[in-house]
């Protein structure tokens, strides 16, 4: 059996945004070798997360104004985690939502999305390093 294991960095500007990483991961199961297997791929971080959608501005606008009802920052003094001296509640929250991580099988040596689907990260309380890890198994 064949795996590769990597880190890929974030540092988004802002509280928010969603950074489409599908060629970065497609690289790394090119690079694996891996021809029939699986790939992990994995927010490492509690205010952040890894989903499957579709890359599309809009799309991403409405996960903006969802998340935020669902979720909103302000006032950051109704959450009792932001009593710690956070003001990132509703971030973990996001999170939580959104998801920690995806697994897309690997089929002839490529990742096997639906026709529209991509890899997205998605940054819920930004302007720091954070990590992705893309785990790849298989034959």
């Amino acid at each position: 059996m064949k795996s590769l294991t990597e880190h890929l960095w974030f540092e988004v500007k802002g509280r928010r945004g969603f950074v489409n990483i599908t060629p970065t991961v497609s690289a790394l199961v090119g690079k694996s070798g891996v021809q029939e297997g699986l790939c992990l791929v994995n927010a490492m971080h509690i205010t952040a997360s890894v989903f499957i959608n579709d890359e599309e501005e809009g799309l991403k606008q409405d996960y903006e104004v969802w998340l935020e009802k669902l979720a909103p920052h302000e006032p950051t003094n109704r959450y009792r985690h932001n009593q710690t001296g956070e003001d990132n509640a509703d971030a973990h929250l996001k999170r939580q939502i959104m998801g920690r991580e995806v697994v897309i099988a690997i089929t002839k040596g490529e990742l096997d999305l639906g026709p529209w689907e991509q890899i997205f990260y998605g940054e819920f309380d930004g302007n720091r390093r954070k990590r992705v890890l893309v785990k790849v198994i298989g034959e």
